[in-house]
């Protein structure tokens, strides 16, 4: 029996960062929005996987803002964190600080304005000084993150969540998608559709063309990219949470994992973020390389980054006797995955956009700022070099090349491998969703099709809802982080 047909004004699919950014803006501006989550839960990576660390860095002033304003009401739920010791920093013995990694602390001194820069460091080993006076970042717990979201959603009046469904099938023909088949049956269709998936799923059955694994330096000049191309992607983490007690103990190895690591010839460093409450956030730099995930699936490579995971914290806790006063007490449910397939673009973002900032680029429509290094895991590329300033995301790179009525907001967009390791960050991809989902009210508004939405149109409407356009930050957005009004107390701002 066929399922319910429906209407609305947009339809999302996937309620990651990007989805979640773009539902908000949109229902907040009065469309009828629906949301399709195939998970039981929302978030994506944040959230599932337990990234639940925005990294420092200058964007994060629209829904990321909003969503860490609620946060902070809860007792626990979200604190602003500075890098205590790194392995590359050294005591005045000439002994590591940190060998594991890096060890980053809940500071109460700070706060959100705190955490809005990362740009202008030599790079994190040869700059301890600049490192911690302005390398703050957030971290939150996932859960409170979901329901202060799923709150958020309830509140806007227009917004249906569906979880545990998936788009089965795409009606798309010249440019335009007419409808979608849900995992439950029914037949939706909208004026328009945001792709907030994690590989650009719905693109893809549209047929739109992507970009996988590394670009050859010849394909956009890159000056980092490799002579030829390859399938190598971004490694993925399974990350843990460990907690302090008061007796030391070292827990015991399953029989069926050695000590030794067994997949490469030592462990990986090792980013530990702690949490207001005093547990730490894990995460192996990476757990498994990302060609090997794509070899083995999802499924299998799950299990085996469980058995990974665990002879880590073995060997944390008899190399590192200070971790022998903590216990793993989970692991999350999901793989913290960095980059898949990307759908290309009315432009695609370039290492050439990172290096030229914000004051040398030439774009009309730029929708979001980033600063991040162009960030590697598990493979031997070169191009980690921190950027000198921030650089804008270009509108075009939510457009599909072809699209008449579909952007797309998240990882999976119109980026260069290079770039892409670089913007994929949750306050970036959040602030991509915020974008295309005010994208689609003025087009609705002005019945255009998604490339013909006005820049300076959108660009008025983003910084309306407080989101930073301009670099240095104005003194505007500046004065409304800082007001007390828009927080608990000072500190917390």
């Amino acid at each position: 029996m066929a399922g319910k047909e429906k209407e609305y004004d947009v339809v999302i699919i996937g309620a990651g960062s990007g989805g979640i950014g773009a539902a908000l803006s949109a229902g907040r501006l009065g469309l009828k929005v629906l949301l399709v989550e195939k998970s039981y839960e929302i978030g994506g990576n944040a959230a599932v996987s337990g990234v639940s660390v925005w990294e420092m860095g200058v964007g994060g002033t629209g829904i990321p803002f909003d969503i860490y304003k609620q946060l902070i009401k809860v007792k626990n739920a979200s604190g602003i964190y500075s890098f205590n010791r790194h392995c590359t920093w050294k005591y005045k013995d000439g002994k590591s600080q940190f060998p594991a990694g890096a060890d980053l602390t809940v500071d109460h001194s700070l706060g959100y304005r705190d955490s809005l820069r990362r740009y202008g460091a030599k790079s994190l080993a040869e700059d301890e000084d600049f490192v911690r006076k302005y390398w703050h970042g957030v971290v939150f717990e996932p859960k409170v993150y979901q329901d202060v979201v799923e709150k958020l959603i309830k509140d806007t009046g227009t917004i249906t969540l569906l979880k545990n469904t998936s788009f089965q099938s795409v009606d798309f023909s010249k440019g335009l998608v007419q409808s979608i088949t849900l995992s439950n049956g029914d037949s939706v269709s909208a004026s328009y559709y945001i792709d907030a998936t994690d590989s650009g799923y719905l693109c893809q059955a549209c047929g739109f063309e992507t970009l996988f694994g590394q670009e050859s330096k010849k394909t956009f000049n890159e000056p980092d990219a490799p002579e030829i191309p390859t399938e190598t992607i971004n490694g993925v983490s399974l990350i843990y949470r460990i907690r302090p007690t008061q007796n030391d103990e070292i827990q015991q190895l399953p029989a069926d994992i050695p000590q030794e690591c067994w997949w490469r010839d030592s462990f990986p460093l090792t980013s530990m973020v702690q949490y207001p409450n005093g547990d730490y956030n894990v995460n192996m730099l990476p757990t498994m390389d990302g060609k090997e995930y794509m070899v083995l699936k999802r499924e299998a490579a799950f299990k085996e980054c469980q058995r990974r995971s665990l002879a880590h914290w073995h060997y944390l806790q008899t190399s590192f006797p200070e971790f022998q006063n903590y216990r793993r007490i989970s692991e999350f449910m999901s793989l913290g995955v960095r980059e898949t397939k990307r759908v290309i673009g009315e432009y695609i973002l370039t290492e050439h956009d990172l290096l030229a900032g914000i004051t040398r680029q030439k774009h009309l429509d730029v929708i979001t700022l980033a600063d991040h290094a162009m960030d590697l895991h598990g493979d031997e590329r070169s191009g980690c070099t921190e950027l000198s300033e921030p650089y804008g995301v270009p509108y075009r790179c939510l457009v599909p090349k072809g699209s008449k009525n579909m952007l797309v907001a998240s990882r999976s967009a119109s980026f260069s491998s290079l770039a892409a390791s670089s913007c994929r960050l949750s306050r970036t991809i959040m602030q991509l969703g915020q974008a295309a989902g005010t994208a689609v009210f003025i087009a609705g508004n002005r019945q255009v099709n998604v490339m013909d939405v006005p820049s300076e149109d959108l660009r008025k409407e983003l910084r309306e809802q407080n989101v930073q356009l301009e670099w240095p930050i104005p003194r505007h957005l500046h004065e409304h982080i800082m007001n007390k009004k828009n927080c608990e107390t000072w500190k917390t701002v």
